[in-house]
């Protein structure tokens, strides 16, 4: 497989995070998710809790949208960066983080709307993984241990969750295949189905961007 940085936005109980790791196993590169939270707690001077508490949230109270690309964390005036809220704080903390984490060489990054934030970089191929409402639900079931109320229930919170974070930061509708390089079914191609095909396809060294 012909490695590149990958970047992974999933519907909850899509597989997303699963197709993330058996791919980056794969290709021996290394897997970001939940590492990012630490590492930019240390960027941000932030909690890990903190962060974990409001990772891929938004304000609770309307304001004028900030995305990554109005101020950049390292370069913000302090007073400015002290006076920004908590949520921003950490979309730009984890921005910059995962700015860095390219920039070090092929990784897979899952969710933090990273191929948002790497939308400017040739080496990034962002993939959008979903399935049917059915065998969403019943992964949350069976791998998660949920109630099929409660399946119900984290189905629906998380995807309006990942809907306003990603609408808020990048002005964007959140799972519109224009945004992505590459849209994957889990109902028609099953987990290994869909690492299959990203394989092929970077294996094969598609022309990608010139198509």
């Amino acid at each position: 497989m012909n490695t590149r940085i990958i970047t992974i936005s999933r519907e909850y109980g899509s597989g997303g995070r699963s197709i993330g790791e058996m791919l980056a196993t794969a290709a021996d590169i290394p897997y970001y998710d939940k590492q990012i939270v630490h590492l930019a707690a240390e960027k941000g001077g932030l909690s890990p809790d903190v962060i974990e508490n409001t990772d891929e949230s938004i304000p609770s109270t309307f304001r004028q949208r900030l995305t990554y690309t109005d101020a950049n964390l390292m370069g913000m005036d302090a007073l400015a960066y002290y006076s920004t809220p908590t949520t921003d704080k950490v979309f730009l903390a984890q921005s910059e983080v995962i700015r860095e984490i390219a920039d070090e060489g092929p990784c897979i990054i899952v969710g933090r709307c990273a191929g948002y934030v790497l939308k400017n970089r040739d080496d990034v191929f962002s993939i959008f993984i979903h399935a049917n409402t059915e065998d969403r639900l019943q992964r949350g079931i069976d791998q998660y241990g949920l109630s099929a109320e409660d399946a119900i229930d984290m189905l629906r919170k998380i995807d309006k969750s990942r809907i306003n974070y990603y609408r808020y930061y990048t002005n964007r509708t959140w799972g519109n295949v224009k945004d992505y390089d590459l849209a994957l079914n889990t109902s028609f191609t099953g987990i290994e189905g869909a690492v299959n095909v990203i394989k092929a396809m970077l294996t094969e060294g598609i022309n990608w961007r010139n198509r």
